[in-house]
Parts: C-alpha cells; sequence; structure tokens
C-alpha cells in the first residue's frame, strides 16, 4: 500500500513538473515575440479577465519576472526529488 501512494506521489510530482516546464517554454516563446516587435506597437496583457495596454517594455518585464519565478520552483522541485 505504501508503494502505491509513493508512486502516486512521484506522478504527481512529474505531473506538476512537466507544467512548470510548459509554463517556462511559454515565457520564454513570449519573450521572444516581444522582442520581434517594433518599438512603436502596443501589446495587451491579459491580468485576470481583463486585457490592459502596455508598453512592450512593461510587458516583456512581466514575462521575465514570471519566467524566474517558474524557474525558481523548477529548481525547487528539483531539490526535492
Amino acid at each position: 500500500m505504501a508503494s502505491a501512494s509513493s508512486s502516486s506521489s512521484m506522478l504527481r510530482k512529474e505531473n506538476h513538473k512537466h507544467e512548470v516546464l510548459k509554463e517556462i517554454r511559454n515565457h520564454e516563446i513570449a519573450i521572444g515575440e516581444l522582442n520581434s516587435l517594433s518599438a512603436s506597437s502596443v501589446v495587451y496583457q491579459k491580468i485576470g479577465n481583463i486585457y490592459f495596454r502596455k508598453s512592450i517594455e512593461s510587458a516583456k518585464t512581466f514575462e521575465e519576472k514570471k519566467l524566474e519565478a517558474e524557474k525558481a520552483q523548477l529548481q525547487k522541485l528539483d531539490k526535492t526529488s
């Protein structure tokens, strides 16, 4: 019985790690897309259920912060494994 619960726990950790890796990739793609826009462009950023008009730099800073948070979470998951 203990092995079934430990394997279930390992499966949850792996699924969570997969989701974190997916989020990291999404943020990396968003930063790449923002870097490819011209300086005069504006972007809309979804916060909650509302879209806000932002500058490219503001949106890029937001994505970079989210990326760093996800990377920190991944490191934390790797340490507990």
